[in-house]
């Protein structure tokens, strides 16, 4: 509950938890993507790409089985810049006597790293090396002048490799997840009878002729533009600090969303006329969303400015083409908004059952994350949330500079380390059910969706690999595969809160 609407302030709109939740509030969690599998398209743009698992045998690329959609090319770079090839070398010439000259030579770090890849790529196409190595992990440890001095005396190689490896998903207890119990806490406020007769009240109020009031103080129905202000209230009722969060001016206030501001608010200004001015105490609950305002005494000054009364149609048939276009009754307006609440009502519903079931599912595994895994999870995930953030706000060159720097990226892995493992678990918790239970994609739905996904790149006019939208398709079309069976064979208790 906020103590004022959004458009007031928002310190006190709900906020969505960073950490996937398992209630019905239309929090999100960045597996959800799988409920997208049952609709007519993938929505594949914002949303981070994987990291890529090697095959056990031989060191050649395949995609992790379970992974996120590809997102659309990032304008923010998270990794570490190399000139593009071509790249010159560096030349200087130095003059020596006996006519000799000196050339010193630097090669630019895209050369050497290119003479690297097709060195390794050359090795790999004749060494197989067992072990299930995870992409870009390589790093050979031995020193350089060890390599030397070993070739140059035995005429013979020998150098040690650091990889990390697909990790192994051990369930607690084994096959834990098939029989599965969930307790899904669902929000009282979802409630889709009550949610149409709030959206048809909207409707018809958006119809209505504001008038003036000169005669009375405020009543229920009314609107009044006022101004807000509040300070703290200290033990021995001594005047505190100001409220910032809380203040407003010319904030327009609806009186019948009085279940979106503080309690006790719409009583205190019961009678207020315009022009007048009213002073009282609230106390926000402690179940107050922003918690450094939980349980504090404040002293509330509201000015009123305007106060207004609404004129509204008769609530009949001739209002329904312009409640709803296309309707004929008030009746096939009430129904058809009705329709659209049951399905955001199942929506939200499924969605906490998702979220309810993939956290079990993490209690349940345990896993020893490689580090190149969590890096590469963890920037897909700040790069997607810069996107959004770009998106939203148009951020500059120097503003997006700073925040896809190194120290950036580093103080958001540290600080997102559980989220972001949270993450990987679900992949890969999921991914191996999928293998375990033998589960199936069918191929003519994965080729639809695939041409869906490649359509909506094209509408958006965006760059994209057709194999890469391929397989992260098919990823989620697995995940989705995953949840419904989870949901047919485990024990599932809905709790309203």
């Amino acid at each position: 509950m906020a103590l004022f609407p959004s458009n007031f302030s928002a310190t006190f709109l709900n906020h969505t938890p960073s950490r996937p939740s398992i209630s019905a509030s239309f929090s999100k969690t960045p597996l959800l993507p799988w409920r997208n599998g049952r609709s007519n398209s993938l929505n594949l743009r914002f949303l981070p790409p994987p990291f890529h698992l090697l095959h056990p045998l031989q060191i050649s690329p395949i995609s992790c089985r379970f992974s996120s959609p590809p997102s659309s090319p990032s304008p923010v770079d998270l990794g570490p810049k190399l000139d593009k090839l071509p790249a010159a070398l560096e030349i200087s010439e130095t003059q020596e006597p006996n006519s000799r000259v000196r050339l010193s030579v630097g090669v630019p770090p895209a050369v050497c790293e290119d003479c690297r890849s097709r060195t390794i790529a050359e090795f790999m196409k004749q060494a197989k090396v067992e072990g299930r190595a995870l992409k870009d992990s390589v790093r050979i440890t031995s020193k350089f002048a060890d390599l030397e001095d070993t070739f140059s005396s035995q005429g013979s190689l020998r150098y040690d490799i650091v990889v990390d490896i697909a990790p192994e998903v051990r369930w607690v207890p084994e096959n834990g997840y098939r029989n599965l119990k969930v307790v899904v806490e669902i929000d009282n406020e979802i409630n889709a009878q009550k949610a149409s007769e709030q959206e048809l009240k909207r409707r018809h109020k958006s119809l209505s002729i504001l008038r003036i009031v000169t005669d009375r103080g405020l009543q229920i129905g009314d609107v009044a533009v006022i101004d807000i202000s509040a300070t703290t209230i200290g033990e021995d009722q001594s005047v505190g600090q100001k409220i910032p969060s809380a203040e407003s001016k010319g904030y327009n206030f609806d009186t019948e969303d009085g279940d979106k501001v503080l309690p006790g608010f719409v009583d205190s200004l019961i009678g207020i006329q315009r022009g007048e001015t009213k002073s009282f105490p609230l106390v926000f609950p402690e179940s107050w969303k922003q918690e450094d305002l939980r349980g504090v005494h404040a002293q509330f000054t509201v000015e009123c400015k305007e106060l207004f009364y609404r004129e509204l149609p008769p609530l009949d048939d001739s209002l329904a083409d312009k409640l709803l276009p296309g309707s004929t009754t008030l009746e096939q307006v009430k129904e058809a908004l009705l329709q659209r609440c049951l399905e955001v009502e199942q929506t939200a519903k499924d969605q906490a059952t998702d979220n309810a079931i993939l956290d079990q599912l993490c209690k349940m595994v345990e896993v020893d994350i490689p580090q190149s895994i969590f890096e590469e999870e963890g920037r897909q995930l700040y790069g997607a949330k810069l996107l959004q953030i770009q998106a939203n706000m148009k951020l500059n060159e120097q503003q997006l500079a700073i925040l896809s720097s190194p120290k950036a990226v580093k103080e958001y892995l540290d600080n997102q380390e559980d989220n972001i493992k949270h993450v990987i678990k679900q992949n890969l918790a999921v991914g191996d059910i999928f293998k375990r239970e033998n589960l199936q994609v069918a191929t003519d739905e994965l080729m639809k969706e695939v041409e869906n996904s490649i359509a909506e790149f094209k509408r958006s006019k965006q760059e994209y690999d057709e194999e890469r939208v391929q397989e992260q398709v098919q990823d989620i079309l697995e995940g989705a595969k995953v949840l419904e069976w989870l949901r047919e064979h485990a024990e599932i208790e809905y709790i309203t809160h």
